[in-house]
């Protein structure tokens, strides 16, 4: 069984595959400027998109120098919350109703009289 292992391969971390009559694509080099100062410089290829902004090393966006187009703002979602979401489905009024039925329900699980509503 030891005479069929595979010892000492390299499995899928080297290609077989020579590099002759390989043309790599045409390339552009691209700059980006962070506030901060910091500039990026990547290569992309001819035909690719360049993006108008790039996250910098330190974590800020960096901005295509050479006058590229200003990038789209994406319209801002409003987020919604629970709370929003629960009066989408219920009003005011059935929400204390609802509540006085649970503690109504809770109170005569615990053995405890049930209180009188006081009105107005």
């Amino acid at each position: 069984m030891a005479d069929r292992a595979l010892r000492g391969s390299n499995l899928g971390s080297r290609s077989m595959e020579s590099d002759e009559n390989v043309v790599p694509s045409e390339r552009q080099l691209t700059a980006y400027l962070c506030s901060d100062g910091h500039r990026t410089e990547l290569p992309f290829s001819i035909e690719a998109e360049i993006p108008a902004t790039w996250e910098c090393r330190c974590g800020l966006a960096a901005k295509l120098q050479g006058g590229g187009p200003e990038p789209e703002l994406k319209p801002v979602k409003h987020q919604r919350t629970h709370w929003d979401m629960l009066l989408e489905r219920r009003s005011i009024p059935e929400l204390e109703e609802l509540l006085q039925e649970r503690l109504t329900l809770l109170r005569e699980s615990r053995g405890e009289k049930p209180r009188r509503r006081k009105t107005a």
